[in-house]
C-alpha cells in the first residue's frame, strides 16, 4: 500500500513550515523510524522520521521550500510493484479531500476568535438582561 509522509504539524500552533534538507533521496530504502527530512519553524527545527517501511518513490516538496502547508504530502513512499504516478494521483484526491473536511469543520484561528467573543457578547447582553428584569 502506498504511503504518503505528509508535513507534521510541530506545535499545536504551527499551520506551516520550511523543509529546510532531505536526508534521502528518490530510490532510498527506508524503515520506520528513520531520519528522512528536517523542518524548520519560526521556533525550532526538528527531523522528520519515516512511519512505515518502504523505497522513497517521489520527492513531491524540493529542499528549502517555504511555507509548506501542515499536513500537504511532501514525499511518497512505494512498496514493491508499485509506481509513483498511482500514489501521487492518490494523494491529490486525498488532500482536496482533507482540506475540505478541514475548512468545513474547523475554523480559521481568526474565525474561531471571532466566534468566542460573539458568544462572550451574547452571554454578557443576556446576563445584562436579566438583571433589568429583575
Amino acid at each position: 500500500m502506498p504511503t504518503e509522509i505528509l508535513m507534521p504539524a510541530l506545535s499545536p500552533t504551527m499551520t506551516e513550515g520550511k523543509l529546510s534538507k532531505w536526508l534521502v533521496k528518490e530510490g532510498d530504502d527506508v524503515r520506520a523510524g528513520d531520519l528522512i527530512a528536517e523542518i524548520e519553524t519560526d521556533k525550532a527545527t526538528m527531523e522528520v522520521e519515516a512511519v512505515d517501511e518502504g523505497k522513497v518513490g517521489k520527492i513531491v516538496i524540493a529542499e528549502g521550500t517555504d511555507a509548506v502547508s501542515v499536513n500537504s504530502v511532501i514525499a511518497v513512499l512505494v512498496g514493491d510493484g508499485e509506481t509513483v504516478s498511482e500514489n501521487l494521483k492518490l494523494g491529490s484526491q486525498l488532500n482536496l479531500k482533507k482540506l475540505f473536511n478541514r475548512l468545513l469543520h474547523h475554523p480559521t484561528p481568526q474565525q474561531a476568535c471571532r466566534r468566542q467573543r460573539a458568544s462572550e457578547w451574547m452571554l454578557r447582553r443576556r446576563k445584562l438582561t436579566l438583571v433589568l428584569t429583575r
